[in-house]
């Protein structure tokens, strides 16, 4: 079964830096960083192909987020730089085992497990 959990959530001043981390267990061809913050939808930010770890990033978050994955250890991360207040948002991983079109590298359609999610807080 496959299941994904977060770590790493927490308050952080405005320029400033967050790590989380997505622990997987089992197959999967994607998984997906999404957020949402209150009264929004959900958004994909940034996700990783599995097998040859290409990256891909919404354009809210390019050049200030990085994604990345050790597969050795399950593990996908996201490396947030810069952030905003505007970023504030529950973070949540999901995975993907089937492949999909690159159009659908950020979209929720599809997904085969989320996380239970981590809170990040951007203070101004």
């Amino acid at each position: 079964q496959l299941q994904l959990v977060e770590s790493g959530g927490g308050l952080v001043h405005s320029g400033g830096s967050l790590t989380l981390s997505c622990a997987v267990s089992g197959f999967t061809f994607i998984v997906i960083w999404f957020r949402q913050a209150p009264g929004k939808g959900r958004e994909g930010v940034a996700s990783i192909i599995t097998g040859d770890g290409k990256a891909y990033y919404a354009d809210t978050v390019k050049g200030r987020f990085t994604i990345s994955r050790d597969n050795a250890k399950n593990m996908v991360y996201l490396q947030m730089d810069s952030l905003k207040p505007e970023d504030t948002a529950v973070y949540y991983c999901a995975a993907d085992r089937t492949p999909r079109p690159p159009h659908h590298f950020l979209s929720p359609t599809g997904i085969d497990a989320w996380g239970q999610g981590t809170q990040v807080t951007v203070s101004s």
